[in-house]
């Protein structure tokens, strides 16, 4: 389970991503942001956490927009 001041995070860099991506849609836009998340989760610095979730969340999602795997 995410910690508060994690989810809050995961929420703030879905909402900007969702902006930059509306034809995606919700679903799509959560399931990048949860992965990067995932994969970031314990990293022991955190202070630049939410810029690395969005772009590694943003190069999820324009793999996806373009259809590749």
């Amino acid at each position: 389970m995410m910690e508060t001041e994690d989810a809050s995070m995961v929420r703030h860099v879905a909402e900007r991503l969702l902006k930059t991506h509306p034809a995606l849609g919700t679903e799509a836009v959560d399931g990048a942001v949860q992965t990067a998340y995932d994969e970031f989760r314990y990293a022991r610095v955190r202070t630049y956490l939410p810029v690395l979730l969005e772009r590694r969340a943003g190069d999820l999602l324009e793999k996806d927009s373009h259809g590749r795997p």
